[in-house]
């Protein structure tokens, strides 16, 4: 693509900020900002890949993945901030859902252990569990409401935390991972997903794009398993207090 060509591509943009003013949305500054992150960030990460893909040192690769589960982690935990530690349990989701799928992939020779191949593919799977887990604390938020009455009850007669909060627990889970089950029900009918898309369009065999594609769809169903299971079970006891009463809901407006 021409650089002519990418500036064309605010175009895009330019259509969603007059959408914005015209129904007077009020989002234009956020897709100003939006739109300048995104291109910075993109730039800067394209030159740093650059860099690694020509030294292919090991340790560039382990930090540029470590990098990409804090910042995930931190973004993720945003959704729960009020809970205090959650944040460090999302990065221990995130990489043990990160160690666990690259170890299958490397050890089984399904990927090259190559920085071309490791860092794209683990992108897509901090990318996919971070969803995951702002989904699940999203949804805990809304149990801590709804199904307060219910777990207080059971702490009064004598539950443990983790018998109080499990069918809350299961439910959060559950949605967090419905999102990704439904994309595989419809990938290939309704969508053509990015990695087959961007495959196609730099002239790889569409066969070829299908097959790395029902890979990454496969990844991205175990990925956002292993991160709802393992984050509801090490964050559990985070809803609660040290003496074994749940946190106090917020008001609305801190929410």
């Amino acid at each position: 693509m021409s650089n002519m060509a990418l500036i064309c591509t605010l175009c895009f943009v330019a259509v969603a900020a007059f959408i914005s003013m015209r129904q007077k949305l009020g989002l234009e500054k956020e897709i100003l900002i939006g739109t300048l992150r995104s291109a910075i960030q993109l730039l800067f990460i394209g030159y740093v890949l650059h860099f690694i893909f020509e030294t292919s040192h090991p340790a560039f690769i382990v930090i540029i993945i470590l990098c990409m589960i804090l910042v995930a982690a931190w973004n993720a935990g945003a959704k729960a901030r009020h809970v205090r530690g959650i944040r460090s349990r999302i990065a221990i989701a995130l990489a043990c859902t990160e160690g666990v799928t690259m170890a299958i992939l490397l050890g089984l020779g399904i990927i090259t252990p190559t920085p071309q191949y490791i860092i794209p593919v683990s992108g897509i799977i901090i990318g996919s569990s971070m969803i995951v887990c702002g989904l699940l604390l999203n949804h805990m938020k809304r149990e801590m409401e709804t199904a307060r009455g219910e777990m207080e009850m059971l702490l009064a007669l004598g539950a443990s935390e983790k018998q109080a909060i499990h069918s809350s627990l299961r439910r959060s889970v559950r949605a967090s991972m419905i999102p990704t089950i439904d994309g595989m029900k419809t990938v290939g009918l309704v969508q053509l997903p990015g990695m087959m898309t961007g495959m196609i369009v730099a002239g790889a065999d569409p066969v070829e794009a299908v097959r790395y594609q029902i890979l990454i769809m496969f990844v991205l169903a175990s990925s956002a398993a292993m991160t709802a299971m393992v984050l509801s079970l090490i964050s559990y006891k985070l809803w609660f207090t040290r003496d074994a009463r749940l946190l106090p809901l917020l008001p609305a407006e801190n929410q």
